[in-house]
């Protein structure tokens, strides 16, 4: 059964998802623990960009639109592979960039955002 410390720290790592390409740490072992690992050390639970935070939202392609096409689009930035406005409209240059992305890691190119591609997008190594 977890902790009320876990438990809370698990919220305020949710919290902290409203931030543009923030980091989610969820913090699991003693607080000591965690204190002392070093920055370069700890890697991001998960990217969100704070426009759509599920873990995996819907599938969206070709002429999606609304917030979970910002948060495609801003992810896509985080990642290097979008330098386009976050307008919410899946666009060309948003297919392009998605597509590339796909390439690059080894998942179906097939400019549609599904599970594998939303958990690609949420853990990739930020540029």
């Amino acid at each position: 059964m977890p902790s009320l410390r876990s438990i809370a720290a698990a919220v305020a790592a949710t919290a902290l998802t409203a931030g543009l390409g923030t980091q989610a740490v969820a913090l699991t072992g003693a607080p000591d623990a965690a204190t002392k690992a070093a920055s370069a050390d700890v890697r991001p639970a998960a990217w969100y960009c704070g426009y759509d935070n599920r873990v995996t939202p819907p599938t969206i392609g070709y002429p999606s639109t609304g917030n979970t096409v910002k948060e495609l689009q801003c992810l896509l930035t985080q990642c290097g592979y979008y330098a386009g406005p976050i307008t919410g409209i899946f666009d060309s240059a948003t297919a392009t960039a998605l597509r590339r992305f796909q390439y690059d890691h080894a998942i179906p190119n097939d400019g549609v955002v599904g599970p594998s591609t939303w958990n690609a997008l949420r853990n990739c190594d930020v540029v």
